[in-house]
């Protein structure tokens, strides 16, 4: 069944290694034909528009299908409430970590300070009513929240949340049947994940055009326009970024993991990240991030298929960094000096807000009830929108890192769970 999880078996056509080094070149020259014709390369973003919907099209049956099959073999396994409890516990952590890594740095280095807002009038847009559509929902709206009341509908709609919950529900629900129907169903969910892989590995063939497109349409539309303090935020993420993804991520590999090292691990994960960076969506990554994991990373594919696409879902250490550093970066540009409880708000806000966040490419309006739970004012946040797209990218390849990184600790349970039978 792992042949299930291969991109392209050998001797067949390019390799993995091959189609990321085109995907880098094509990224490349996405950004010089962007920054060359500047706002007319936008007319590449409809080819763009076509390759992310293909991916969409497969996004949704291979969550459901690999975390059903995911979750049931790990249900019949006596480590898989401790796999299942560590995977929350360490995407739980490293996200709040990462949002006090990000407000140390938005404090000590002061990205929005000495800007004058009245400069900025040009770039208002209609943000009256976003406190209202943005609210993040009080606990025991997000319980419920989490439980479709239609599976079916929460699978049209592409919710994904709902549909892990859905997916896991069955998948642990297995466990429970006599062995022969569970043998029926585990081959059903194994060759339906399967399927869903050979339809994306054909999409991924596509891939440096649909990643040229992208990266041609973002740098044109942005180019030369974004302001000066803007790229001082940018740069100052990047650190962070680097930080949160090479010193956290990488430093738990190194001490938790059996499976790979810190040096596998990365030289593994660099064309996962530079595929999540170009798309700037965990989901449409995930094909990719799985293949690797179970290929390169030596994880187990059960565990696999539950925590990479929990984590594409719930793990989102990049978002919670920048609504952080976005709201600190706020406040510098009004001159507020934030008080410890906004800390506290900024820092909870922050880590809520960015689980289940949608793993796909888009606008993070999630950062505005980020500023309304510690009274900053939203006005100035349509120049951050101009340039989100940015910030999504590399967002995004800090995410996968983080799922392929936790599939690697919690694996070991798995495998000293064998070991012990």
């Amino acid at each position: 069944m792992q042949g299930g999880f291969l991109l392209k078996r050998k001797g067949t056509g390019p390799s993995l290694d091959q189609l990321g080094k085109w995907i880098i070149i094509a990224t490349v020259l996405g950004a010089i034909v962007g920054l060359i014709m500047g706002k007319p390369a936008h007319m590449f973003a409809p080819m763009g528009d076509l390759f992310m919907q293909c991916i969409k099209m497969v996004v949704v049956p291979l969550v459901l299908f690999s975390l059903v099959g995911g979750a049931a073999s790990l249900g019949r396994s006596s480590s898989a409430g401790k796999i299942g409890v560590l995977t929350f516990i360490y995407y739980g952590i490293t996200t709040a970590v990462a949002v006090a890594i990000g407000l140390v740095f938005s404090e000590i280095f002061q990205p929005g300070a000495g800007i004058d807002m009245a400069s900025l009038s040009g770039a208002a847009v209609q943000v009256d009513h976003m406190e209202e559509s943005t609210k993040i929902p009080g606990f025991w709206e997000t319980v419920i929240g989490f439980v479709p009341a239609n599976p079916m509908k929460a699978l049209v709609d592409g919710n994904i949340l709902q549909i892990i919950v859905f997916a896991m529900s069955m998948g642990f629900a297995m466990g429970f049947l006599d062995q022969e129907k569970q043998a029926f169903l585990m081959k059903f969910f194994n060759f339906m994940t399967e399927l869903f892989i050979k339809v994306m590995t054909g999409i991924m063939y596509i891939a440096p055009i649909g990643v040229f497109c992208l990266m041609a349409d973002a740098t044109g539309t942005f180019g030369y326009a974004v302001l000066a303090k803007i790229i001082y935020l940018i740069a100052l993420y990047v650190i962070v970024l680097a930080i949160v993804t090479y010193v956290m991520i990488g430093g738990s590999v190194a001490m938790f993991s059996k499976c790979t090292t810190y040096r596998q691990f990365f030289r593994s994960m660099w064309k996962v990240q530079v595929f999540a960076f170009s798309t700037a969506s965990s989901m449409a990554t995930l094909p990719l991030n799985m293949n690797t994991a179970i290929n390169e990373l030596g994880v187990s594919k059960e565990t696999t298929s539950f925590a990479l696409p929990l984590g594409a879902t719930i793990n989102m250490n990049g978002n919670a960094a920048y609504y952080a550093m976005a709201a600190t970066f706020i406040a510098q540009m009004y001159g507020m000096d934030l008080s410890f409880s906004q800390y506290i708000a900024i820092i909870i806000t922050s880590t809520l807000g960015a689980v289940g966040q949608a793993g796909v490419p888009g606008p993070t309006l999630l950062v505005v009830a980020v500023l309304v739970s510690a009274g900053i004012p939203i006005d100035a946040l349509p120049i951050l929108f101009g340039v989100d797209r940015i910030f999504d990218m590399l967002r995004t390849a800090v995410n996968i890192t983080g799922d392929a990184a936790c599939a690697t600790i919690v694996d070991r349970f798995r495998t000293e769970d064998r070991t012990a039978a």
